[in-house]
């Protein structure tokens, strides 16, 4: 029986992101299905019941919610190609530290800068770039967070590049002149054609913030 890969997705989420990167740089097909988070899908319900988010990918009918496990687990399945971790267990648990940052330290700092204003904003700018040249030491020198090859951490980080113009229009701060290493270090992974195809256009972002903006502040 053929393997049927279904991606539950929401297009600005850098969330489903992650999702679509992993399964592409595994060369994997799937077919991704536009969830309408004002209307969610029974299949998202019954998919994810605790939660009720996207991602979840469906592998075979079986469902696996929450982004970085997705990726864990395309990782796992598809193993035979890309691995997305080092082979050795200190390396594996600096991976899952630093994505763990990135889940933490960063998504929440993001949020502030494009969802919220005020004082709020003001602490949300100050601590994304806390968070990126944080990041940026961790890089150091390296091509990737794992060293020579895209993997864990990479997939963690690079969705956000999508939002980056939001930041910046919405946080009146320029990322590359706090943290040109992490600029150059996005514009690196941008290559991949697994990336690429799976971030959309900043400018598309700017304008769903904006209009995020307008409706809810």
């Amino acid at each position: 029986m053929a393997s049927s890969t279904i991606l539950l997705d929401y297009w600005p989420s850098m969330f489903c992101m992650r999702a679509r990167v992993a399964l592409r740089e595994k060369g994997v097909e799937f077919e991704a299905k536009e969830e309408d988070l004002t209307n969610k899908s029974p299949l998202l319900l019954q998919s994810n019941p605790i939660h009720k988010k996207v991602p979840v990918l469906i592998h075979n009918g079986k469902p696996v919610c929450e982004s970085l496990n997705v990726v864990q687990y395309i990782d796992e399945a598809w193993s035979d190609k890309n691995p997305f971790f080092p082979s050795d267990p200190y390396g594996k648990a600096q991976a899952r530290f630093w994505a763990d940052f990135v889940e933490k330290k960063f998504s929440d700092a993001q949020f502030k800068i494009w969802g919220k204003k005020g004082e709020e904003q003001a602490a949300g700018v100050k601590e994304f770039i806390e968070a990126v040249k944080i990041l940026e030491a961790e890089l150091g020198d390296k091509p990737y967070f794992g060293g020579d090859s895209f993997g864990y951490v990479d997939i963690a980080l690079i969705t956000f590049y999508s939002w980056f113009g939001a930041y910046e229009k919405f946080g009146n701060f320029s990322i590359e002149a706090e943290s040109p290493k992490l600029i150059a270090w996005c514009k690196r992974c941008m290559e991949k054609e697994s990336v690429s195809k799976s971030l959309p256009d900043q400018e598309k972002i700017v304008a769903y913030a904006a209009d995020f903006r307008k409706n809810n502040l």
